[in-house]
């Protein structure tokens, strides 16, 4: 397959899956999404050979790059690093425009200026965009708010000016609200709204406003244990200052006062204006006590959301990332794979079929004639570049994903039992159909094991734990294995069979390797403020 034709697919579908995706992102990017599959459409039929070329400079800069941009503004607001994001988002408002982007930079440049303690210019900045009509005019009404610690004012404007609806889509107003509701004592309301906003929130890309939410109601119930947890994994992104400012917030709703106050008072020596205006709003305003207030379907939600964290340790998407070991095992066969790829280009290229045969690809004849060492061989060796590229890349996170699960023995087991397993396929079907001198290399059966290892794991943990985030995934999972089976019957060169029989496979020795339940610890402390300073 040419580049050019590669990076058409890849464009194609990359568009196709943002279509998909259409209920849940802003009109905006699907609109960007259209654009840019027109410009696929036009220059295909113009300059077909340039096509790909042409659509994936589009595709990154109308898509890839406001997406990294956006995602990095949303992780340094997270880190309260207001005025590097403000310059970020002046910049990239140009590239995506819509979605009331224009605006936002003013909205971080106004939190920028409280947190130095410029309060009165902030003031003005959010009053000038204040409406309850627009999504940046609903949010500067609530950071207006929020600014002077006006929970009980906050509430009741969106309580009057914003529909169920809109609260519901956007996340910003619903972090808020929620906090809004036990900021005011309401916790039963908290409570109940958590299992509202899971049903919006609680999907890829949106888990950091469901876990806010969370930590919310965790915090006020005084679940010091949990928000630690909490604080620890998915929100680990989250300042010092900010953590301990919520685990004393624990402290305090679970009755222990007076550590709570003493903490509170030292953290507000050394806060900024907007965190100082928090703490005392804290200090002057006692907690609502949960033991007292909360019914027993509220105790029923606080308890799912312990549960669904675990599974979230589990089966989310970045549960490597907490994994307890490095995942060595992915790194040496990406390792051993690069260097045997660099024994190619030495002995002749790549992409020599002469060089290939030579290093052990698989021949069904070859192999069938007493030459079995082919079948591995074949899983280490590459035919260019680009297939190296899509393999070392679909190695590196299937890899990890696996590895962190089944721990590298297990998943070592897995990869060579799948890619073996689709030589051996390939073979057999080489043999029925007289391709006895056919030639077959790359990692693609193994991965594609990985592939379908992560998918039984998913289903796994569906069927017996009623994981909601590993039904998600596993949808996702299969999505990406649909989309993988329409490229590989559009490109006759690529092994079919290999990937099909290589994902079967997987999901086959997944099911039997993997137990639910295993990994997930609590991680709770005898201290919830020792690992802060």
């Amino acid at each position: 397959m040419s580049f050019n034709l590669f990076l058409i697919q890849f464009v194609f579908f990359a568009c196709v899956f943002m279509l998909f995706q259409a209920t849940r992102m802003p009109r905006g990017w699907l609109f960007v999404a259209v654009l840019v599959l027109g410009i696929l459409s036009v220059s295909y039929v113009l300059v077909p050979s340039e096509a790909g070329w042409i659509s994936a400079v589009a595709w990154v800069l109308l898509v890839l790059v406001p997406l990294m941009g956006y995602a990095r503004i949303n992780h340094l607001v997270a880190q309260e690093r207001y005025s590097l994001a403000h310059r970020l988002a002046w910049i990239l408002r140009w590239l995506h425009p819509a979605d009331g982007l224009l605006e936002y930079p003013d909205i971080l440049k106004a939190q920028a200026l409280a947190q130095k303690g410029d309060l009165e210019v902030a003031r003005q900045i959010f009053k000038r965009y204040q409406s309850s009509t627009t999504p940046m005019g609903r949010m500067a009404t609530v950071l207006l708010y929020r600014l002077d610690a006006n929970w009980d004012d906050l509430l009741r404007w969106l309580t009057i000016h914003v529909s169920p609806r809109q609260l519901f889509k956007d996340a910003g107003l619903a972090e808020l609200y929620a906090r809004s509701l036990g900021e005011t004592g309401d916790l039963n309301g908290l409570l109940q709204a958590v299992d509202q906003f899971e049903q919006r929130f609680g999907r890829p890309g949106s888990h950091t406003s469901l876990n806010l939410v969370r930590l919310y109601a965790l915090a006020f119930c005084g679940q010091t244990a949990q928000v630690q947890t909490l604080l620890e994994r998915a929100l680990s992104i989250y300042p010092d200052r900010a953590r301990q400012f919520w685990i004393a917030t624990a402290e305090m709703a679970a009755g222990h006062t007076a550590i709570a106050r003493e903490h509170l008072l030292d953290l507000r020596n050394h806060s900024d204006a907007m965190q100082r205006t928090a703490i005392d709003w804290r200090l002057s305003h006692a907690c609502a006590r949960p033991e007292v207030t909360l019914t027993d379907c509220s105790r029923q939600i606080l308890a799912q959301i312990e549960v669904t964290m675990q599974q979230e340790a589990r089966y989310g998407s970045r549960a490597f990332l907490r994994a307890k070991t490095r995942p060595y095992a992915t790194y040496t066969l990406i390792a051993a794979n690069l260097l045997v790829f660099a024994l190619e280009t030495i002995a002749g290229g790549s992409e020599d079929l002469v060089v290939l045969y030579r290093l052990g690809a698989l021949v069904p004849g070859k192999v069938l004639a007493g030459e079995w060492w082919r079948i591995l061989n074949a899983l280490f060796l590459h035919a260019g570049i680009l297939h190296l590229i899509a393999n070392m890349v679909g190695l590196y996170f299937f890899g990890m994903l696996v590895e962190s699960a089944l721990g590298s023995r297990k998943f070592l087991l897995g990869y060579f039992f799948s890619g073996i397993g689709s030589m051996l396929v390939v073979t057999a079907l080489a043999l029925h159909a007289n391709l006895l001198d056919q030639i077959t290399v790359g990692a693609s059966g193994a991965i594609m094991g990985l592939l379908g290892i992560e998918a039984a794991i998913l289903l796994k943990g569906w069927q017996q734990e009623k994981a909601k985030v590993a039904a998600e995934r596993f949808r996702l999972i299969l999505t990406v294995a649909v989309l993988q089976f329409i490229s590989d019957v559009l490109n006759p060169q690529v092994s079919l069979v290999g990937h099909t029989s290589g994902l079967l496979l997987g999901f086959a020795v997944g099911w039997m390797l993997f137990k639910p339940g295993e990994g997930g610890s609590k991680g709770q402390r005898e201290s919830p403020f020792s690992s802060l300073p």
